[in-house]
């Protein structure tokens, strides 16, 4: 599972915001809330992350509407929380050790 990490940050909250049923707009409108606009997504990185993650078994299609509109929405996948929860703890020990070090240097 590895390979998989580190995550891009857009990957990062992507899987963050498909815990739940979400369409790619709203996706887009999550991650910006979620980072005080810090990240936007646009459109062309969404849909290529969602294929991309989509391939690789993270997320899958949990609906579609059928009107013509054929709005899509995702949903992570038990291996897409595997992944996101390996970088969970990938972040977690940089931050750790950033810290262990940051506090080293103050004494």
């Amino acid at each position: 599972m590895e390979k998989n990490t580190p995550l891009t940050e857009a990957l990062y909250y992507i899987l963050l915001s498909v815990r739940k049923p979400n369409h790619g707009y709203g996706i887009i409108q999550e991650v910006e809330k979620l980072t005080d606009k810090r990240v936007v997504l646009g459109p062309g990185t969404l849909y290529g992350a969602i294929q991309t993650m989509t391939a690789k078994g993270w997320i899958r299609i949990y609906s579609e509407e059928t009107d013509s509109r054929k709005k899509k929405e995702y949903l992570i996948t038990d291996l897409g929380r595997a992944i996101f929860s390996e970088e969970k703890k990938r972040l977690s020990e940089l931050l750790q050790n950033g810290e262990l070090m940051e506090g080293e240097s103050d004494g």
